[in-house]
């Protein structure tokens, strides 16, 4: 990613590589074909904006688009072109047959009830409505019981209320190459294939996307892969999509004994130079990096938090850095080259999903493709 210029109006500044985005996109694209490749936009494109991500995935050749509520397809339907499918992977909450049907999304049902409300609203408007349809097969989340589906499959009623684009599941341990559960949901969810004979099959995540062909089926639905996140051992060949960096407000040099934050949380053992940053848990940093976890960086020296993280501003050790390398105003990283999300999870006892999810929208958002950059400013998002 290039340099990000210089946003005077916000302390923080959240780059988003759509060309690193698009580049992971064939790189997942390429590694599951002849399948085809899809995308998980769900939860505002994990953070980054889904109409900006999904626009760029759909200029790229994607053509199928997952996000978890009916809510989330309005926007995203402005974004990409009318031959666009947009999944809702939730399904139907009660009552929104209507919504979802004018909509021109297609639900993924998940239980009888929903499939049972889905087939009477087709009935009413005297026509099949699309759907896909999500089959549990070992992840006791969602999906409709093995047997189930197999009823359902032999309803010859179905075939002239349901439109099915999909046969889908979900594996619990993509992540986990190795484990013996991936073959055993595989193997269920191939029973249940079996009944209904010619519909595409859904399995890959992002980290089925690096299991075997036999769990691509023949459309893959990558989602935090797309954003540079290895989702597993044998991963290879993303690119960082996000850098953050955050600003300097105030460098100070305290005192051996001296209490640093909230609770005094941090007493210096020597004498020590801090520098307080506008970043905090309403950024979406989490809390949990303060009090000896985690860091920011600067020219590839490592700078640790002390004390605890506040709401707008945090405190890292610049002992290790020249006096004159850093000055008030100036901005130190806390994505990018020196640290990563999975370095940033891993430090604060999570996943990389829940560092994505979380950053929030006080940042100048920098968005780079075709290698031009543009601010997007809070409020503009």
């Amino acid at each position: 990613m290039q340099q990000l210029s210089c946003v005077e109006t916000c302390s923080s500044r959240l780059g988003i590589d759509l060309d690193a985005l698009r580049a992971n996109y064939r790189t997942l694209a390429d590694r599951v074909a002849p399948a085809r490749c899809g995308a998980v936009v769900k939860a505002n494109a994990y953070g980054l904006g889904a109409t900006r991500v999904g626009s760029a995935l759909y200029r790229e050749g994607c053509r199928a688009f997952f996000v978890a509520q009916l809510a989330e397809a309005a926007p995203l339907m402005r974004a990409v072109g009318a031959d666009a499918t947009i999944f809702i992977l939730h399904g139907l909450d009660p009552a929104s047959e209507a919504s979802c049907a004018a909509a021109g999304a297609v639900p993924v049902l998940n239980s009888l009830s929903q499939v049972s409300r889905w087939r009477a609203y087709a009935r009413k408007l005297g026509y099949p409505l699309p759907a896909a349809l999500h089959i549990d097969s070992g992840m006791s989340r969602l999906g409709l019981a093995a047997e189930d589906a197999i009823a359902l499959a032999a309803d010859p009623a179905r075939v002239g209320e349901l439109d099915l684009h999909l046969l889908m599941t979900h594996l619990a341990c993509a992540d986990e190459p190795d484990c013996a559960t991936n073959e055993e949901q595989l193997a269920v969810f191939r029973r249940v294939a079996a009944h209904f004979p010619g519909l595409p099959l859904s399995i890959a995540n992002s980290g089925g996307a690096f299991l075997p062909a036999a769990f691509h089926g023949q459309l893959a639905r990558p989602g935090v892969a797309l954003f540079g996140v290895d989702p597993g051992p044998h991963a290879r060949g993303l690119r960082p999509v996000v850098r953050l960096d955050a600003r300097v407000l105030q460098i100070r040099t305290i005192a051996a004994g001296t209490g640093v934050g909230y609770g005094l949380d941090h007493i210096a053992p020597a004498t020590q130079r801090l520098a307080t940053i506008a970043l905090g848990y309403a950024d979406g940093w989490p809390r949990s990096l303060g009090v000896g976890a985690g860091a920011a960086w600067h020219r590839g020296i490592r700078l640790p938090i002390v004390g605890r993280v506040s709401m707008d501003s945090l405190t890292v050790d610049i002992s290790a850095l020249p006096e004159d390398e850093l000055a008030e105003g100036e901005f130190v990283q806390f994505l990018g080259p020196s640290q990563s999300l999975a370095d940033v999870a891993h430090d604060a006892g999570t996943i990389a999903y829940e560092i994505l999810t979380r950053l929030g929208a006080r940042h100048a958002r920098i968005l780079v493709e075709d290698a031009a950059a543009e601010v997007v400013l809070p409020g503009d998002i």
